[in-house]
């Protein structure tokens, strides 16, 4: 049985800005962009929630919700080097780690001799030293499956710990929602209730072939893990398969000659610039445009290509906002798919991690 521990920081961004200034201890604080545009939160704390605040909530209707909401702009330095300092106190415990995020990572300690290999232990004492060292609290997930640790990593949060022992792990499918797996968003859990689908001892009970059929890979996938079934690596390299660039207007644009200007002069070299270090080693295989609406409504239109083109960024444009039947765009983004084989002369595969 693997030992793996799910570490995932509380309210990170928001928690560096309230250690860096204590005047905002005690107060519902938030990380984002301003009320008086169309900025969005990207994390708060906890005291924020208790007013139905959450990320990716519109700034302005956080406001609404609470009036004394303080909004900070965000710092991504200071998460960046909070981050590295996080991925070299796990190193200390294994190199078998995964990030997932800036605040959010798999590590496996399966072979890990500290506290007898005890994993509770060791997820106890890579809390206690985040705290020591850097006066921010995080919360662990223990448990002998991949997505069992991150299910359990919520369980006791802020600042606490869950164990899934693998005596413990067919009682706890048994009760669990459904929702709580990754993968199952809000359209697939309804449509999961229409088969009288909640929690997984209900996918226990019905035929894995049913299941495909409905669902597709993803019902095979759902049928594993409800079957106690997650034999997925800790992966040390995580290739990136996609960048992209978007932005938000502050008014909504009806023109698609403003938008078409907006791509080319703004977007598309954007797009070049953050791109430029992956393109030394990988191609190109597809891009893409996204145009979300006035009304929150979006829409992608992709195509296989291997290099920037202009004319079909603007192609693709024209096809996404004619989607909108004339209704006004607030969000214009490109983005372009990587390759997944390396372009490098000695074929030697070249360590491509996410920022961590």
């Amino acid at each position: 049985m693997r030992k793996i521990i799910h570490i995932d920081m509380d309210a990170f961004f928001v928690s560096v800005e309230i250690r860096d200034n204590p005047l905002l201890a005690d107060k519902p604080v938030a990380v984002g962009g301003s009320a008086t545009g169309r900025g969005v939160l990207s994390t708060c704390n906890y005291i924020a929630r208790k007013f139905g605040i959450h990320s990716a909530m519109a700034t302005s209707v956080a406001m609404r919700k609470c009036p004394d909401l303080v909004i900070v702009n965000g710092r991504m330095d200071v998460y960046k080097s909070v981050s590295d300092h996080l991925r070299q106190i796990f190193a200390r415990y294994t190199d078998i780690i995964e990030p997932l995020s800036l605040d959010e990572a798999y590590l496996d300690v399966t072979n890990c001799e500290l506290f007898e290999g005890s994993a509770t232990l060791i997820a106890k004492d890579i809390r206690k030293t985040i705290f020591n060292e850097l006066q921010l609290t995080a919360s662990a997930g223990i448990a002998p499956l991949k997505f069992l640790a991150k299910i359990a990593s919520d369980e006791n949060k802020p600042d606490g710990q869950f164990v899934i022992t693998p005596s413990q792990v067919n009682d706890f499918i048994y009760s669990l929602p459904l929702k709580k797996i990754s993968g199952v968003g809000k359209v697939t859990f309804e449509k999961l209730k229409t088969f009288n689908l909640e929690y997984g001892r209900d996918i226990q009970a019905v035929d894995k072939s049913m299941l495909i059929e409905n669902f597709g890979k993803f019902g095979h996938t759902l049928y594993q893990r409800c079957a106690g079934i997650d034999d997925r690596d800790i992966e040390t390299m995580r290739i990136r398969k996609s960048v992209g660039v978007e932005r938000t207007f502050s008014d909504d644009i009806d023109s698609i000659e403003i938008l078409t200007a907006i791509v080319i002069d703004k977007l598309i070299p954007e797009l070049k610039r953050r791109s430029d270090k992956h393109l030394q080693t990988r191609n190109i295989s597809t891009i893409g445009v996204k145009v979300k609406f006035a009304d929150f409504h979006q829409t992608t239109r992709d195509f296989s290509h291997t290099s920037f083109d202009n004319d079909i960024f603007l192609q693709l444009l024209s096809e996404a906002v004619a989607r909108g039947d004339g209704k006004k765009v607030r969000l214009v983004g490109i983005h372009m798919g990587l390759s997944d084989v390396d372009i490098l002369e000695n074929n030697d595969m070249q360590q491509l991690t996410f920022l961590f």
